[in-house]
C-alpha cells in the first residue's frame, strides 16, 4: 500500500511532534494544558485523526521550544494540502515572522563561497541571522569537515589519519555585523578536534566587548578558513541544521582547467538525487563562477557540489577507469569495520557491569557516538543507522541507532535484551556496515518491546516502532552474534549493491 506525499508529510509532523513532547517528559494531556487545548487534543492530532492546523503548530513550537523542527513539518504539509486542492498558498512569511516565538536562532541567508587559489581552497561562509528565541545568543557553532577522497572512504580515512586537518592550516577569521558600524572581529573556540573533522564555537565577544544577539535583533556572520590541496577533495557540501530561508553556493574555479560541476541533495524523506535545480555557469576574466541557490530548504537536508577539471584529469581523485575496482566492503574495512567472516561478529558480546563498569561503558558509547557522526558525512543513511561495538573489535554490549531523523537524539543501548515483539512483520531490504557488498531482504516485527539498562544499572523498556524496530532489532542481532543474513528466508537470494542502488527505495509502512 503506497501513501500520497500529503499523507507522509501529515506522518512526519505527527512523529515530529511525539517526538518533541517525550523529549521534554511531557504527557499528551500536559502538553495540550500548556497550549492552551482540549486534553485531547493533542492525542488526537499525534493519531492523525485531526489534521493540524497553524494555530496548534505555532503554539507547539513555541511551548516544546522545538528550534523550527515542528514549524518545519508544519510548512511542508500545509504547502502539499493547499498544492492538491489547487488553492493558492499565503504569501511569503513577513521577515520576523516566517517562524514563530520561541523558535530559536534561524538563518535568514546563507552565502557559501568557495574559491580555488593556488595555494588550495579558501571558503567563505556569510549568514544573517535572526535571533526569534527568547534568550540573547552568545556562540554559534560552525564546522570544517574535509575528504581528500569522497568516494573511497577507506582511502580517505587513511589519507587523513596520515595528514590530519590542524587548526593553525585553517587559519579562521570570523566577524560579526549588525549594519551599525565595522564588523567587530570575533573570537572562536574549540569545540571538537578529528582529523578529518573540526568543531568550532564563535564567540560573540573579542578583546575589547561582548556582543549577544538579543531577542528579536538581527547580524550578519562571516567566517573564513583556508585547507591545501592535498586535504581537500573535488566537492563542497552544505547541510541545514538551522531553519532557514535561502541557502546560496558559489564555486569560483579556473578557467583554464575547463571544470565540469554537477550536485547532488539528499532528504530526510528523499534518497540522493540530482538537483532539482542546476548550477549556473559564468565567466569573469579568468575564473568560472558557478552560482546555485534553494530557497526554505528542510532541516537535515544536504546539498553537495562537485566537480572536475578537464583539463587536467590528474587531480581527479575517484578510482578510474582500468584502476582496481574498491569494492563497498574495502571502504567498510578501511573505517575499522569488522566484514562477515570475522570471528568476533558470532560471538555474543559481554554484558557490563552497571555502575561499577560505567566508565568504560560511557568511553565504548563515546567512541560508537563518533564513528557513527563519520559514517553519516560519508554516506547518505537516509533510513538511519546503527552501529554496534562487535562490529569495531569491541566484544561488549552496547550500540547506538540514529533514527531517520537527523535531528533526533542517537538511542543508546546498553546491555539490551526483546522481551516482546509483534506478532505482524513485514519484509524490507537491509544492509549492514559488516556485509556492505550485498542487501538483502529481512522479515522483521512491526513493533519491538527492548530491555536496556541506564549508566546507573537500573533497567528500562523502551517500545520501538516499524524503521526504528527494525534498525533496534538488527544491531540487537550483533550483540548476540547475529547478521542480518541468518533472519531471511531460505531461498530467497542477497542483491549486491550495484544492483540495489538501481532500485532503492525508502522503507514504507
Amino acid at each position: 500500500m503506497t501513501t500520497s506525499p500529503l499523507e507522509r508529510a501529515a506522518d512526519s509532523f505527527a512523529a515530529e511532534l511525539a517526538r518533541q513532547r517525550t523529549g521534554r517528559g511531557l504527557s499528551k494531556k500536559q502538553l495540550a494544558v500548556l497550549m492552551g487545548f482540549d486534553p485531547s487534543y493533542v492525542s488526537h492530532v499525534e493519531g492523525r485523526r485531526h489534521r493540524p492546523t497553524e494555530d496548534f503548530a505555532r503554539r507547539a513550537e513555541a511551548v516544546l521550544e522545538a528550534s523550527g523542527a515542528i514549524w518545519q513539518r508544519f510548512r511542508e504539509y500545509d504547502d502539499l494540502r493547499h498544492a492538491r486542492v489547487g488553492q493558492p498558498h499565503r504569501g511569503p512569511y513577513l521577515p520576523g515572522q516566517w517562524l514563530p516565538p520561541g523558535t530559536g536562532l534561524v538563518v535568514e541567508r546563507e552565502l557559501a563561497t568557495l574559491t580555488h587559489t593556488e595555494d588550495g581552497y579558501r571558503c567563505v561562509i556569510r549568514r544573517e541571522l535572526y535571533n526569534a528565541g527568547l534568550d540573547p545568543v552568545t556562540r554559534y557553532l560552525v564546522r570544517v569537515a574535509v575528504d581528500r577522497y569522497p568516494n573511497d572512504p577507506g582511502r580517505s580515512n587513511r589519507h587523513h589519519r596520515e595528514h590530519p586537518l590542524t587548526f593553525a592550516e585553517l587559519q579562521i577569521q570570523a566577524s560579526r555585523d549588525d549594519g551599525g558600524g565595522d564588523p567587530e572581529p570575533m573570537h572562536w573556540r574549540a569545540k571538537h578536534d578529528r582529523d578529518a573533522f573540526k568543531e568550532i564555537w564563535l564567540l560573540f565577544e573579542n578583546e575589547e566587548r561582548r556582543f549577544p544577539l538579543y531577542p528579536g535583533d538581527r547580524a550578519t556572520v562571516e567566517y573564513a578558513y583556508r585547507v591545501g590541496p592535498e586535504k581537500w577533495g573535488l566537492w563542497f557540501q552544505r547541510a541545514v541544521r538551522l531553519p532557514t530561508r535561502q541557502l546560496a553556493v558559489r564555486l569560483d574555479l579556473p578557467a583554464a582547467l575547463d571544470p565540469q560541476v554537477w550536485g547532488v541533495e539528499t532528504s530526510l524523506s528523499a534518497e540522493e538525487g540530482p538537483l532539482r535545480t542546476a548550477p549556473q555557469r559564468h565567466d569573469e576574466g579568468d575564473r568560472a563562477i558557478y552560482d546555485w541557490q534553494t530557497d526554505d530548504p528542510p532541516l537535515n537536508a544536504r546539498y553537495r557540489m562537485q566537480w572536475r577539471f578537464r583539463a587536467r584529469p590528474d587531480t581527479e581523485p575517484d578510482v578510474g577507469p582500468g584502476a582496481t575496482r574498491v569494492r563497498p566492503s574495502d571502504r567498510m574495512r578501511g573505517l575499522g569495520v569488522l566484514q562477515r567472516g570475522a570471528d568476533l561478529l558470532r560471538q555474543r558480546a559481554r554484558p557490563f557491569d552497571l555502575p561499577s563498569e560505567e566508565r568504560g561503558a560511557r568511553a565504548v558509547v563515546d567512541r560508537l557516538t563518533a564513528i557513527l557522526a563519520r559514517l553519516d558525512e560519508l554516506h547518505p543513511f537516509s533510513k538511519g543507522a546503527g552501529v554496534a561495538a562487535p562490529q569495531f573489535g569491541i566484544g561488549r554490549a552496547a550500540a547506538v541507532v540514529r533514527p531517520p531523523d537527523r535531528a533526533a537524539e542517537p538511542v543508546v543501548l546498553l546491555n539490551p535484551r526483546v522481551v516482546d515483539a509483534d506478532l505482524e512483520t513485514d519484509e524490507q531490504y537491509e544492509g549492514c556496515l559488516s556485509f556492505f557488498d550485498h542487501r538483502g531482504l529481512v522479515p522483521r516485527p512491526l513493533r519491538l518491546d527492548v530491555e536496556h539498562a541506564r549508566w546507573d544499572g537500573s533497567r528500562i523498556i523502551t517500545s520501538f516502532e516499524f524503521g526504528m524496530a527494525r534498525l533496534v532489532a538488527h544491531e540487537v542481532d550483533h550483540l548476540e552474534g547475529r547478521l542480518y543474513v541468518d533472519r531471511m528466508a531460505p531461498g530467497v537470494p542477497l542483491v549486491p549493491v550495484e544492483e540495489y542502488r538501481e532500485t532503492a527505495h525508502p522503507w514504507s509502512y
